[in-house]
């Protein structure tokens, strides 16, 4: 079992501190959440059933890559994670220069989170259309992975259209970094089955999980890809030592964890589970 840690579910100013601790104790990787912009009128949830918004426009944000470039810069082993990044809301060619420029800066230790995304509000001020979303992504990642793997890259799309290009330098994970796709509805399920490396989930629980996990097994059978590499991470509870065998039993490849209830309690808490899990 992998661990990674929760960067969202910190205060900013103890982002690097708890960044630098994890890696010392041995956790995998940490994970930041992002969000381009939040307008004054937020609605929905990222959470199936859950209509009211995780978070107040005022959370504090940050350019995921630059601030994961800044954390690779102060650590040498431990993972760096977006989840999720919302590709679809850039161009393409901007994307895959972030996310290039984090796994060269770091030695090949970008882990890239990404989803469609559940803040329609979000996606119209930026002047976009919220409802293709899911096309617009599903282009944007066909971009990004030919300009991380092809000499020169055309492309004439529905939402993408350009004359002959060169990306260098490509990323040093080949073919490029693990693309980990985001997202409770069967559209995500159904394209991480399709182009990613792994699925991310929400907070899940032994019984919630089996769902789709099977379906993510049916998906990737039906496209012939049940035998390449895939993890599945997700949030999830831990009481008992059993319960990592009992995760990966459920087809869980890692866990992100917070294990604290207030910023300042982070470190001793990250302390604590990794002498009691690790």
């Amino acid at each position: 079992m992998k661990f990674g840690i929760a960067l969202g579910r910190l205060n900013p100013a103890f982002f690097l501190e708890a960044t630098l601790e994890a890696e010392r104790l041995g956790f995998e990787s940490v994970w930041l959440p992002e969000h381009l912009v939040f307008p004054l009128a937020l609605a929905g949830s990222p959470h199936p059933g859950d209509d009211h918004p995780p978070v107040p426009p005022s959370t504090p944000v940050f350019d995921c890559f630059a601030y994961l470039s800044f954390l690779a810069g102060k650590t040498s082993r431990i993972r760096l994670g977006t989840n999720v990044y919302l590709l679809g809301l850039r161009h393409p060619f901007v994307a895959a220069r972030a996310i290039q420029t984090l796994d060269i800066v770091s030695q090949g230790r970008a882990l890239v989170g990404l989803g469609a995304g559940w803040l329609e509000s979000e996606w119209t001020a930026a002047g976009l259309d919220p409802r293709q979303r899911g096309r617009r992504l599903d282009e944007a990642i066909g971009v990004c992975q030919r300009l991380w793997t092809e000499a020169s890259v055309e492309h004439h799309g529905d939402f993408f259209d350009f004359a002959p290009v060169m990306f260098e330098p490509k990323p040093i994970q080949k073919p490029y970094p693990p693309l980990h796709i985001g997202g409770e509805s069967d559209a995500a399920l159904r394209r991480a089955a399709r182009v990613g490396d792994g699925w991310l989930g929400l907070v899940h629980s032994f019984e919630s999980i089996a769902a789709p996990v099977e379906r993510l097994r049916e998906l990737r059978k039906q496209l012939g890809r049940e035998g390449q590499s895939f993890e599945v991470t997700i949030g999830g509870r831990l009481e008992h030592k059993s319960d990592v065998a009992r995760w990966q039993e459920c087809g869980v490849d890692r866990l992100v964890v917070s294990p604290w209830r207030r910023s300042p309690d982070a470190l001793e808490g990250m302390r604590g589970f990794a002498a009691r899990y690790f």
